[in-house]
This record gives C-alpha cells, structure tokens and sequence, in this order.
C-alpha cells in the first residue's frame, strides 16, 4: 500500500467515544494526528444521503412554489387535522378585527405601568449556566424528562396538560442531575422514545413515532468531527414557561456569591435587591418590575423558564455541548397568542458546523431535546498555526490546571502561566456572542418570548482577568479574584423593546409583516433598572435583542444646578453631560484599533465630530456593542448618577427615522404622551421608547483599577499616532496584496427588498439579479467550497475566499443582514470607505438602508473554513426574517457534487426531501469586488 492510501485511511479512522474520553481522562494519546473521524459523504442508504441536481433544474425550482411549506408539521392537531400560521394566533388579545392605529406598539394600545416608577428597581445580572465536565463514567440519571401536567396558575395550567408545563419542583429535580442521560452519541438518537409520548398522543388522538432528539438522523445531520472535537463540558436547559427561579444554579456561578463584587459586602451579592437574594437568585420572579404582574408560563418562554436571563461563558480550546430539552406546551394555539411550541437554536455567530448552527428547518418538538456541539475552536485550525505554538491562541486556565487539548499530540495538557496554547488564526478570536431560536417563520415571536441568551468567549487575549500583564491579554476591565471569566466590571446588557396588554402580560402582534415595535424598553428583561458600578473603568456588553427596533444609544452624567451642556425639563433643577466612551468591540469581535466617542475625531467622514461624542452608531438587531466606561474620568464622582439614553426613533417596524438630537430628549422638548381619542388611548408626539432606560449609580471604589486605556489603542488621525493594535484584521481593504486577492474572489450579490414579493410574503432576497425568491429551505441559493477538508488537508491560506454584495432593493426600509457561521470585513458601504467604528472590525450584521450612517449597500470579504453544511443568511429584522427574508446557503466539502437533502421534521420524526439550487448556486455574478470604493 502507498504512502498516499496510507493517510487516506489514517483520515478516516474512527475511535469510539467512550475510548476517546478514557483516553482524555488517563491523558494519553491514541493518534499523534488529529484527525480521527470520517468526513466522507453519506454512502447511499443513509437516510441523509445527497442527491444529484435535478435533470429539469427550471420545473424543480418550480415545483418548491407549489409546495405545503415546510414547518406545517409543526402545527398538527387532534384527529390528523392540520393547522396553518393562524393556528398560534388564535388566542391573541388584540387580534386585527379589535386593531386600530395605535402606532406604538404597531397597532397595539400603550402598555400599562401599574404604580411602577423610573429607576426604582436594581438590575438583574445575568445568571451563568455553568457546565460540567461530561464524564462518560457518571451514572445514569434516575429522573427522566419530567412531561407536563396540570397545576396552578401562573406557572402551569389548571385544567389541560396540552395547554401546560411540567411541575417547576420536578423540573429543578431533573435539571439538578449530573450528567446527560442518554450519553450523547455522534449521531441523532433515534432510538429512545420522547418521554412526551403519552401526553402528545393523548392531544394528538393518535400513535406518534417521535423519538428522544430531534436532531435529524443520518450522517449528514451528525457532529462533524466528533471525536477530534468531542465535547468536554456539557449542561443541558430547557425551554419552558416563565417561573419562579428556584437556585437551581447558584452553586454554578463561577463567582460563588464569594468574591469579587458578588462577595458579602459586594454591589452584586445581593441579586434582586431585597434581603431573600443574599447570594443566591432564589425567589427571582418573571416580572418586568416589582409592581407589574407575573408572566404567565404562556406568555414568557426563557432557558429554564427563569430570571435573570442566562450566560454561557466559555473557553477557546473546549469543545462544548448543550442538551436543549423542549418544554413547551404540547398544543400549538396555547401560548398567548404568539410563538411556536417548535424550536432551533442558533448560536450567533460561533465557528460552528452546520449541524449544531440552528438551521430554521432543523426544528424540534415538546419533549425532544437537541444537542447542539460547539467545537470553540478558532477558525484557521486546519492551516493556520497548526502546531499550537502562538501564544496569542490559546485559553485561560488556573495554575496547575490540567485539560485535554487538540493540537499535533492531542492529550492533557497542563496550564502554564496561565494559558494553554491551541490551534487556529488567533485573528479570529470572538468575545461576545449570544444564542436564540431560529425557528422558520417564528424566529421573531420566539426571540420575543425569551428564547435568547448571552455568550461569552475567553481566550489568552480576553481572559476576564484585568490583573494578567503577559503581553498578550488585552486586560479589559473584569476584575481579578478569578483566573478567568471575571464579571465585577464586566457587564453584558441586553436591550429590546416588549409591550403588554391591560393584564401586564407580553403581547406580540404577528399580523403585522413590516415588523413590530414595543413602547417600552426593557434592560435585561427590566423596566427601567438601575446598576450600582464602583468608580473605575467598566467593560458593557450591549446587544440589541429586538424584534425590529434599532437603538442609537449615548450615556450622559446628571449635574445639579445648570452647568451641564444640556439642559434637564423646566424646574428640574438639573442639566446633563456627555460620557465619553471607547468601542472595543463590534459584533462580538474585538478590533484593530478602540474607536473614541469623545468628539476627537470625525468618526464617519460628514464633517461633524459632535454627533458621535458620547454617542453610539445606529445599532441595528442582533449587533453588539461592546464598549469601555471609566467612572472615575470626564468629571465622574461617587454619587453621581448616569444614564443610557435611547436617541432613535421609530414610526413603525420597516426601519428607523433619523435620530433625535439629545438635547431635545434630555430637556423632554421631544417626550411622548398618551392621550384620549375616541379610538382609546394612544401615544401621541413621538416614540415613547426614546428616552433614558438603564440608570448608573456610582459608588466609591478603594481598590486597584488594573485595565488597560482604550486610549493607547486608537487609530491615527492629524496630530495623533496611531496607537497599539489589538486584532489586526486579516485583510486590509487598502493594502495591494490583498486587492489582488480580492480580484480573485467569487463574487455573489443578495438585494433585499420586497421584489416579487406577496401580501403573505411580502419580503424577498434576490441572489446574483435573479428572481425574488420568498423562504423555503428546499432551494438552496449559494455553495461556496472549502478549501480545505480534514486536518491533514489543510491549505496554507485562510480558506475559501468570497465577496459579497449586500444592497437595499428599494427605499424607505431598513435591513440587518445577518451572514451565519462566517466574520466578514466590509470593503465599502454605500460605495465609500466604511465608518471607523467598522473599518477595524469583523462582522456578522450588516445593516443596510436609508439611515445616515448605514447606507443602501456593503460589499464585505468573507472567508470559510473547517466545516460544511446547510446555513443562512437573513434579515435581522426578525419579523422580515419570518415573512419572507430568509435564504439557504451550504458549504461544500471538496469534490462534492450532489446537493444536501432538506429535512423536514414532524412528530413522527424526520424525513429528507430532495433540493433544487438556483442556476447561479456554484458560481455567483463573477470575480472580484464590484464596487468600486471612494476614499
């Protein structure tokens, strides 16, 4: 046998999983290379096997038209009768036949305060999941996934266990079990049953043949790269109604309630602010403050069914997974009115196979779980710093902690100041991400109702540990009584805008198609909260969790008396001042260089540095902002008082209006009010959203202020060297070389817009000028290639490289396109050099329209690596997203020619259907940048 046929089939060894993790566990190594798994296609007779193109490409593109959509099987009723999308809006309470023009919320009534006060309630922090070692040697759980039953009100329904959850008690006794039971397998299980099943036949009024997981079977649809990714942590949630949290993981946190600012004495030990969360989150209840009602388990659906919203915090190099138990109600129609008991979970925007990305169409149902493997790996594994020798690439860890690692000698690695070194560009290390569901046609509801989490990432450059000066941690402010993860002065903050009806419960209007827009914010699932911060320097993670709302965002500092810049409402006897801040991050990827927003420079080229002095971008849905504070600078003192303030405004969900200037909101010359009409009441005068909606309290701080100054990382500018970089970016869109790399990139280009589009599906994509197209995952409009198969194949660039074009079709809206799996870095907006605030960053939104700052088009470089499969691209717009702004992307493995197949779940399990892919689905609109970009 040659050398040749030798590594082919080194590749394509398979170690078992249990073999594997003993291996991991005794710290030897079973292969000195890496790859272990077979990568190679479904062979015929797999269930997911691929198919050829159609022979008649034109009639299947047309035969997708005439099809029964995709998601109907999620809408199965008793006695085999079929529902539709009206199905879960039966129940709404404000319905269009009771609708009349309200504005704000779209066509819904102004959302009651019941006594509640601005600023009167502490924030809630976000409560950690906190995995575990899996360790295939834990005995089997005895508690099985408890099926719902019926049981008081809020929490359960008293009458029907279809229309109910499962008892919170036995929920927090399942969730409380170490392990994961069944083990977790490469492939879908589809050989346990869903624990459901009586209950769902019992609705159903029929057999089902559902099994334990949704995930689809076959090998398409298995983890890629199982073994040389097998996943080291786990946890497992589930997606319930809103409930009282009952401590389920306080003793997960990585803090302990112990050090740190979460110590006794701390500003954070204290959860709610009232004495009965000392140190524990038991007793949190699901309200938007203390005055306003209980959700009702209908109405809200959160991980866990619980407050405070949950973060995943987790480590380059450790492979992760998360079992997702659905524990939704089992019939469609009981969930106030909106959402969908179906769901996908997609984690934004990790270096993720398509598997575990939360394709819309990979849906699963009440009782199934689905586990979703994130391999945290860097992208760049397979040709970039193979050996692991980078100290910029690499994890934190504790000293003496020993983990298994992959790199050339795969095996136990033990930590070594601090870090241990990892594979992959370390270019592409990622910060702040969150996850949310992805359900076809119900993202939007489902996002709305809690199905969203945050996500951070630590690595040797962003260690949540101030206190590290090795030359390679940037050392954002965090604190430093851990060695990694530290959240004292590191706070993630998700902004988005609900309404509720007269009963305080959160409404939803699913009718409307342009998108949905609330008339209060919320901060961290909070009306109004306030945060005590230490004066000192802070690092805020701000992510805009909306529906259709976009939020431009500026912090100003209260001041007695009128020396303030801008002055407060007549007789208040207060004025206000700028904040300046530093952005470090956009789109959860840390930048070339920290951009001011002080007013020393013009930060998008219109001539006027006032505009972005203290003030954010437009932040468009899903973006995330992460930027640096110092409370103790610009004046700052212990007992002042700070606000985040709202400046954009919305007349509905198509897009924003151009922002308002702060003075007006500040001194209220610009503040909504209800008033009377004969229709009811209504906003009237402007966007009640507009307008302070988190409050800071600085307190006195006696300790040591280790963070880096974002300051010493500026870009150049007249009169200023440029400072220190902390990400170079891997292109630069005016260095030649990479120009001429460019020129040899496949282009594609994707216009959003409503053309072709139906009253139905009124919003469309066009691909590469052809058709616009509404949602179906079974046509598939673009394939790019990896360049680059398994570990020992690895190519000596950075992958496949591609530019896309990104263009608004038509005026008076505004989209957020969302690129899954992929960072790109934008070449040009609107023809012209992007805004500093994205010329040093890689993103995964890309906001395009008729605001000032966002434009009718990008063209950004994008590039793939490691993994294939089935992905999207969309509108962030999620209400757009979901009628119809939606497309399927995959990428393809090296000498593939035939098409992934189209799974189409049901109760009954999952079955494939074949796709048709448009004409241009391989090759796009040609080679290299098409616009060209105007300094």
């Amino acid at each position: 046998m040659d050398t040749k046929a030798r590594s082919s089939l080194k590749r394509f060894a398979v170690v078992t999983p249990l073999t594997l993790l003993l291996s991991m566990l005794l710290g030897t190594t079973l292969l000195r290379a890496s790859p272990i798994d077979d990568e190679r296609q479904p062979e015929p007779g797999d269930p997911s096997a691929y198919s050829d193109e159609p022979a008649d490409k034109p009639a299947a593109l047309n035969a997708i038209l005439t099809l029964p959509e995709a998601n109907l099987d999620a809408f199965d009723l008793p006695d085999d009768v079929k529902g539709s999308r009206d199905t879960p809006r039966q129940e709404n309470s404000l319905p269009p036949n009771v609708q009349t023009s309200f504005n704000y919320p779209t066509n819904g009534k102004p959302s009651p305060l019941f006594g509640a006060q601005p600023f009167t309630q502490q924030l809630l922090l976000f409560e950690e999941f906190g995995p575990e070692r899996l360790d295939p040697t834990t005995p089997a759980a005895p508690l099985g996934f408890p099926p719902p039953a019926v049981g008081p009100l809020p929490q359960q329904d008293p009458l029907s266990v279809a229309r109910s959850a499962p008892p919170s008690a036995a929920l927090d006794a399942f969730l409380r079990q170490p392990g994961l039971t069944p083990f977790p397998s490469q492939f879908a299980n589809v050989v346990d049953r869903n624990p459901w099943q009586a209950q769902v036949e019992m609705f159903l009024n029929r057999r089902i043949g559902s099994s334990a997981e949704g995930r689809p079977p076959g090998k398409g649809w298995s983890h890629q790269r199982w073994n040389e990714f097998y996943p080291q942590q786990a946890y497992k949630t589930v997606q319930t109604g809103a409930r009282i949290n009952g401590g389920l993981r306080d003793d997960r946190q990585m803090h302990g309630y112990a050090v740190g600012e979460f110590a006794v004495g701390g500003l954070y030990h204290n959860v709610a602010g009232v004495p009965a969360t000392d140190g524990t989150a038991k007793g949190v209840e699901p309200r938007f403050h203390p005055k306003m009602p209980v959700q009702n388990h209908n109405s809200v659906w959160t991980f866990d069914g619980t407050l405070p919203p949950k973060l995943l915090m987790v480590r380059y190099g450790q492979p992760l997974l998360m079992r997702h138990y659905n524990g939704l109600p089992i019939d469609p129609a009981a969930n106030m009115g909106f959402g969908l008991h179906t769901i996908s979970t997609h984690e934004h925007n990790g270096h993720a196979p398509a598997e575990s990305d939360g394709y819309a169409n990979a849906f699963f149902f009440p009782g199934q779980y689905y586990d979703y493997r994130w391999p945290v790996q860097l992208a760049g594994y397979d040709s970039i710093n193979t050996e692991a020798r980078d100290p910029r690439a690499a994890f934190p860890c504790a000293p003496g902690e020993t983990l298994w690692t992959n790199d050339l000698s795969p095996g136990r690695k033990t930590c070594e100041n601090g870090t241990i070194r990892i594979r992959g560009d370390w270019r592409e290390t990622m910060s702040t991400h969150w996850f949310h569901d992805h359900m076809l046609d119900f993202t939007a509801q489902n996002v709305y109702k809690g199905n969203a989490a945050m996500m951070n990432y630590y690595s040797a450059l962003d260690r949540g540990n101030e206190a590290v000066n090795d030359g390679v941690n940037l050392r954002f402010p965090s604190g430093s009584a851990l060695a990694w993860g530290n959240r004292d002065y590191d706070v993630n903050l998700v902004l988005g805008d609900k309404a509720w009806d007269q009963n305080g419960q959160l409404w939803f209007n699913p009718f409307n198609t342009d998108g949905f827009i609330g008339d209060q914010v919320l901060v961290n699932w909070q009306w109004k909260p306030t945060l005590d911060v230490r004066a000192r320097s802070y690092r805020l993670r701000l992510l805009n969790g909306s529906v259709s709302r976009y939020f431009k965002l500026a912090l100003v500092r209260e001041v007695k008396g009128s020396g303030g810049e801008f002055q407060g409402p007549k007789g208040s006897g207060v004025s206000y001042a700028r904040v300046p801040f530093h952005l470090i991050a956009n789109d959860g990827n840390i930048m070339e260089h920290s951009v001011p927003f002080d007013g020393s420079m013009d930060l998008d080229g219109d001539g006027d540095k006032q505009n972005h002095n203290a003030i954010l971008p437009t932040q468009g849905i899903a973006e995330r902002f992460d930027i640096i504070v110092n409370f103790a600078k610009n004046g700052i003192k212990p007992g002042d008082r700070l606000f985040l303030v709202n400046l954009q405004a919305h007349d509905d969900g198509k897009g924003p209006k151009e922002p308002i200037a702060l003075g007006d909101v500040l001194s209220e010359k610009y503040l909504a009010v209800i008033k009377q009409s004969s229709k009811g009441p209504q906003w009237d005068k402007g966007d009640p959203a507009v307008g302070k909606v988190l409050q800071f309290n600085v307190k006195a701080y006696t300790g040591q202020d280790l963070a880096m100054d974002p300051a010493d990382y500026e870009p150049a500018r007249p009169g200023k060297a440029q400072g220190r970089v902390m990400i170079p970016l891997k292109l630069h869109r005016e260095n030649a070389a990479d120009k001429a790399l460019l020129a040899k990139a496949r282009h594609r280009t994707f216009t959003f817009g409503r053309s072709d589009g139906t009253d139905a599906a009124p919003w469309t994509v066009k691909t590469d000028g052809g058709f616009g197209f509404h949602m179906d995952p079974r046509r598939l409009n673009a394939s790019p290639q990896l360049a680059s198969g398994p570990t020992d194949a690895g190519s000596s660039g950075f992958g496949t490289l591609e530019v896309w074009s990104i263009k608004a079709g038509g005026k008076g809206w505004s989209h957020p396109v969302h690129v899954h799996f992929e960072e790109g870095i934008i070449l040009s907006r609107g023809g012209k050099a992007p805004p500093e605030w994205e010329k040093w960053a890689r993103k995964d939104v890309y906001r395009i329209g008729s605001e000032n700052d966002g434009l009718d088009s990008v063209e950004l470089a994008i590039n793939f690596r490691e993994f294939a499969g089935t992905y999207m691209e969309h509108c962030h717009n999620t209400q757009h997203e979901d009628n119809s702004m939606l497309l399927r992307w995959d990428v393809e493995k090296p000498g593939q020619f035939q098409l992934m197949p189209t799974p189409l779940p049901s109760w009954d399990g999952v079955h494939y259907v074949n796709s048709a892919a448009l004409p241009t689905f391989r090759d796009g609109d040609g080679l290299g940048p098409q616009i060209q970009v105007n300094k």
